[in-house]
């Protein structure tokens, strides 16, 4: 098809296994032309790299992208800052980020993606978002979650949206979204370093300078986790680090009425579902979310010791971060 962009993919990778080469063949099938791949792999060898040049050069298709591949240390992996670099290696309109096991359901996600970037005028569009899918792995409860974060209707959020959908309004996720770089550049990237959220930090600052987010609900990945409620609490004390820590985008605004709101209507979708005995797990893992949040909230008054301990992120603490 026509390209009224160019579109670059950025993906940070680290031990990809079977998903990254699923993810690198549905993206050589898109029907939307993508400029070149940017993979920034977390370790000294990607195995597969002159595997993807290799088909790569191969397919027969009326484009392809090329690949680039740039490595660095653990260490010196940030959230923020990694993407960041990956995209100072593209020149394109659109960055489209992605994690390595988001799967392309079809062939015209990136498509999907770009297109509200020409039909949306005003207010100007910063990014937009995938829908997530849960895979064929994926527990039940989970499978709500998917379906309660990412509806089958798309969206286009501004500051006005805050007083009704509070901190969804910022909701954005880099498992799967496309940004104008313009704005990218002027906003100044995502933020760095950080710790987790980088993509909703983002979202908030940009929709709080007059800019939109847009949900498509037809762009659709295959990506979701059955996390034990130990990784939960982990990922949540993270979470709330990152809010703790960017009061200029998510002062004033709660996540505990969110996390609640999910909490009753998965019940009450289990009940529904003919398996209310799944309740309790629910709020076995919805405890542990919960405490994880409000410890992180408080992370200030923790030693390092114990920070350390409730951080998925634990590099990120290296150097003793506030």
């Amino acid at each position: 098809m026509k390209a009224a962009f160019t579109v670059d993919v950025v993906i940070p990778t680290y031990r990809p296994d079977e998903k990254f080469h699923m993810l690198m063949r549905m993206l050589r099938r898109q029907t939307y032309p993508i400029h070149k791949i940017i993979v920034m792999n977390t370790g000294e060898v990607l195995p597969e790299e002159e595997h993807f040049r290799r088909h790569l050069r191969q397919e027969k298709a009326e484009y392809m992208p090329a690949l680039e591949v740039y490595h660095l240390k653990k260490v010196n992996f940030d959230h923020g800052g990694t993407r960041n670099m990956g995209a100072s290696f593209s020149s394109a309109d659109i960055c489209v980020f992605m994690t390595q096991d988001a799967v392309p359901e079809d062939s015209f996600l990136i498509e999907r993606l770009v297109e509200p970037f020409a039909g949306i005028k005003r207010p100007m569009l910063a990014a937009v978002y995938a829908r997530q899918l849960p895979n064929s792995e994926c527990r039940l409860i989970e499978r709500y979650s998917r379906s309660f974060n990412y509806p089958d209707k798309s969206r286009l959020k501004t500051k006005e949206d805050i007083p009704e959908l509070g901190i969804k309004t910022f909701f954005c996720s880099n498992v799967c979204a496309a940004y104008r770089m313009s704005v990218f550049r002027q906003i100044g990237g995502f933020v760095s370093p950080t710790i987790f959220n980088e993509d909703m930090i983002y979202a908030g600052t940009a929709i709080k300078r007059g800019y939109a987010i847009y949900y498509a609900a037809d762009a659709c990945v295959v990506h979701s986790h059955n996390y034990s409620g130990w990784t939960q609490f982990k990922r949540n004390f993270d979470l709330a680090v990152s809010q703790v820590q960017h009061p200029e985008v998510f002062e004033g605004i709660k996540s505990e009425s969110e996390g609640i709101r999910l909490v009753k209507e998965t019940a009450a979708w289990l009940i529904k579902q003919g398996k209310p005995w799944l309740i309790p797990e629910l709020v076995w893992q919805s405890g542990w979310k919960y405490l994880g949040y409000r410890l992180g909230r408080a992370y200030r008054k923790l030693p390092m010791p114990v920070i350390r301990f409730c951080s998925l992120q634990k590099d990120y603490w290296a150097d003793g971060k506030d």
